[in-house]
């Protein structure tokens, strides 16, 4: 005889297969979902610390910043005291040159025959203005002028003879190259 199944077991089995099916497919994506979600929160750390860095990072450029405006204070106070340093130490220099000269003509002139009106320096040149008795006593003041150390040249540049209280004398103007300060 022949015995026919009539129960539906085929179909209980595909139905079984369809859930497994089913139950895979649910659990893998419920698998990628806390996958992206793990990935996710992994992702907003990373930001949420690097935001925090960054703003550390500001923070440091803030204090640098200031700190470069100081040192940019500093370096520009520095330069104007240098300045004023470098005047300092240029009049210091210059200071005994004026003294010497007029230490010079004082020494080189004679009182008897030769007094002075007038001294003015411009630059290296010197020019000293007085009366003399004769020509002889201008031209041994000249010779006694360029034997200091602190003149070169010593050139006449007028000499004219002038009444003075009755009195005739010489009056001369001489042009000096004084040595360098």
């Amino acid at each position: 005889m022949i015995k026919i199944n009539l129960l539906p077991y085929r179909e209980e089995k595909k139905r079984a297969g369809t859930k497994r099916e089913l139950f895979i497919w649910l659990f893998s994506f419920g698998g990628i979902i806390l996958l992206i979600a793990v990935f996710h929160v992994y992702l907003c750390m990373g930001v949420a610390s690097l935001e925090t860095e960054v703003q550390s990072a500001r923070v440091k450029l803030d204090a640098l910043t200031k700190e470069a405006g100081n040192l940019e204070k500093f370096k520009s106070d520095k330069e104007m005291l240098e300045k004023k340093i470098g005047v300092i130490t240029d009049l210091e220099k210059g200071r005994d040159y004026p003294v010497h000269i007029m230490d010079e003509i004082a020494y080189r002139i004679s009182p008897q025959h030769e007094w002075l009106t007038g001294i003015a320096k411009k630059d290296d040149n010197l020019r000293v203005e007085g009366i003399a008795v004769n020509n002889p006593a201008i031209a041994q003041f000249m010779k006694n002028l360029e034997e200091s150390p602190y003149i070169r040249t010593v050139d006449l540049v007028s000499s004219k003879q002038t009444t003075i209280s009755g009195a005739k004398l010489m009056e001369f103007v001489l042009l000096c190259t004084a040595e360098k300060e």
